[in-house]
């Protein structure tokens, strides 16, 4: 099963309900096309800043390698090594950037794949009342869902499993 992050976009002026078809989920862990083509993948994504600092990275990484006489073999390394890393960092990239275009992080939800974590968010969702919908967090999304719910209702006077303040037994 995979994790995935849920970002709500900002409401628009023109339409005060929050906008569902805009909501993006973001799956965690390693991102294969983000390593194979990089470059292609920042672009698809929309993602200016994070290429913009990646072509500056690598060239100035190749240029100082070869500046100091690294052979052609150790600057493929360090190309695959720094394509590894943007496979390995591809969501906390792309959260990132929904994150400087105003999107808030609405909650984590697991499902067998998009689909199914898309079904499973909206249906707590939708249930919610709309005054706390940025703050749900749907139910069997594992440990991470109570972190979305307001303080007040995440029990934040039990710690452990105990089901009542004080109890031991």
């Amino acid at each position: 099963m995979s994790v995935y992050t849920v970002h709500e976009p900002p409401v628009r002026r023109a339409d005060p309900l929050p906008n569902a078809e805009r909501i993006v989920f973001v799956r965690d862990g390693f991102s294969f096309w983000a390593f194979l083509l990089a470059p292609l993948w920042m672009l698809w994504h929309r993602m200016w800043l994070v290429f913009i600092a990646y072509v500056v990275v690598v060239a100035g990484l190749e240029t100082l390698l070869a500046v100091f006489g690294a052979s052609p073999g150790a600057i493929s390394v360090v190309s695959l090594f720094i394509s590894l890393l943007v496979g390995l960092e591809a969501s906390t990239l792309r959260r990132f950037t929904l994150r400087r275009r105003g999107f808030a992080n609405v909650g984590v939800v697991s499902g067998d794949d998009v689909e199914d974590a898309e079904r499973r968010f909206f249906d707590a969702w939708l249930r919610a009342p709309s005054t706390q919908r940025a703050t749900v967090a749907p139910a069997g999304s594992g440990a991470a869902a109570t972190a979305a719910m307001p303080r007040a209702q995440s029990g934040s006077d039990v710690i452990g499993l105990f089901p009542q303040p004080g109890a031991h037994r």
